[in-house]
């Protein structure tokens, strides 16, 4: 899974996506409920535009109802989650541009917050899943991860808690970008979720800096 990622920056969005980047800005590290560019194919050719990082905002869950997380979704039963069927069956797709996403690692005993991308540095684009909302400024975006099981991978089995089942986000080729964009059928859309090549991938610790630590009003 992954709930904490490096967005692509602006430069990157055209030179290595193909798109022009959206007006407003968004922050380099993405969390819950925050505003990153994803692509998705519109009728003038693909288009990035900011969306919300899990597909159910937390305003958006009914008040009484315990809040739950929707930045994964499992590829195995995509189509039968309430919160993602319909995304999944629409074919609601996207790319989510990334540099990075960030996963625990327990090799030392404790969590370690690590770095993963691509070994030629350059950025990439996982498989998401998008659904438009209304707002009362308006239609707003907000999006999902595709996930797999990735107990047999050689890189992505080494994240998350010991004991815990291990997945891994899905990452498209870059040369099937388009390709996965115009699927024309949820089975079409499956041949697209495999794991990614673990020798075309790098990964390194990159601990998170301390948190600043409150003050007193003076």
């Amino acid at each position: 899974m992954c709930t904490n990622y490096a967005a692509a920056r602006r430069d990157q969005l055209f030179k290595h996506f193909g798109v022009e980047a959206p007006d407003s800005p968004w922050r380099e590290e993405v969390y819950k409920d925050y505003s990153a560019p994803i692509i998705r194919r519109a009728d003038s050719g693909n288009k990035a535009q900011l969306a919300t990082f899990g597909i159910v905002p937390r305003r958006h869950i009914p008040e009484g109802v315990k809040v739950f997380d929707t930045m994964n979704a499992r590829a195995e039963t995509v189509g039968a989650k309430r919160s993602f069927s319909g995304a999944w069956k629409k074919l609601q797709l996207c790319l989510i541009p990334c540099e990075a996403i960030y996963e625990p690692n327990y090799e030392s005993g404790k969590a370690v917050r690590w770095r993963i991308g691509m070994s030629n540095g350059e950025p990439f684009a996982v498989a998401g899943l998008w659904r438009e909302w209304n707002e009362p400024e308006g239609p707003a975006l907000s999006f999902t991860m595709l996930t797999l099981n990735a107990e047999e991978h050689p890189l992505m089995k080494r994240f998350h808690k010991p004991g815990s089942e291990k997945r891994s986000v899905v990452i498209v080729r870059p040369d099937e970008y388009d390709d996965w964009l115009s699927v024309k059928s949820p089975d079409e859309a499956r041949t697209f979720l495999n794991l990614y090549p673990a020798g075309s991938m790098h990964a390194e610790a990159d601990p998170a800096p301390p948190r600043k630590a409150k003050t007193a009003d003076a």
